[in-house]
């Protein structure tokens, strides 16, 4: 099992188990329900700052340096009971991110995409990244403490995020020169990843694992598969 994987099922098992105790407790205080307001929701927007860890890199290929990235959108909250403690969430966002790595993408004199990997090969550079920016729609199941009257609460959302990559760059630079790519039909633009929030009132840990590799395409000259996906971690904010 993949070492990102195994991460993040601990972080929603101790998640989930946060969860059980949490409720347990809440089950020994008296509930006004009549208090609650039928109409209270947790719409929120959302802004988030991640560190990305590239997974599944070809042999000879590794992450470099310093790999970040933003989030920040809007979730429409749908709650399912009559406490208004537990519902779904349907949102709408964007994510910007940077990695660098040691996989150099070219074009050959036809015009198609060559894949080099740089720790195999005797070509000198300064650096090489390249920057990835999604449309994202996060679909959660979502819990919390809240009420339409406190505001100081713990929270639970767990889902998925489906994306679509509407702008990829490479950048490599090297001492003659640089090679700036961003058309790449190689590249799996749609992305779907599991999601997991954790915190309590503004401030929350985030953690998001992507489910489909980066790239459908060979190492060049290899038969080997150059995939790569993602796992992040981070804060997010909410604001109501």
């Amino acid at each position: 099992m993949k070492p990102q994987f195994k991460l993040f099922l601990i972080f929603s098992i101790l998640s989930f188990a946060c969860l059980s105790d949490l409720n347990a407790q809440e089950k020994q205080e008296k509930i006004d329900f009549s208090a609650v307001d039928s109409l209270y929701r947790e719409d929120q927007f959302y802004f988030g700052l991640n560190i990305n860890l590239l997974n599944n890199l070809p042999e000879n290929v590794s992450q470099s340096g310093f790999a970040g990235g933003v989030i920040a959108g809007f979730i429409r909250d749908f709650p399912i009971n009559k406490r208004r403690n537990i519902g779904f969430g349907a949102g709408l966002g964007f994510s910007g991110n940077t990695y660098g790595h040691s996989l150099l993408l070219d074009r050959n004199e036809l015009g198609e995409t060559v894949f080099i990997a740089l720790e195999d090969s005797e070509i000198e550079y300064n650096d090489n990244r390249f920057s990835t920016y999604l449309v994202e729609m996060p679909l959660q199941f979502r819990w919390r403490t809240s009420t339409a009257t406190n505001s100081s609460f713990y929270r639970i959302y767990a889902g998925v995020v489906l994306g679509y990559m509407y702008h990829f760059r490479t950048n490599f630079r090297q001492d003659e020169g640089s090679i700036r790519i961003s058309n790449v039909p190689e590249l799996n633009r749609f992305r779907t990843g599991l999601s997991l929030s954790i915190g309590s009132n503004f401030v929350n840990f985030h953690f998001q694992y992507t489910l489909n590799s980066m790239f459908d395409a060979n190492i060049s000259g290899t038969n080997e598969a150059i995939g790569i996906d993602k796992f992040k971690f981070g804060l997010i904010f909410y604001i109501l």
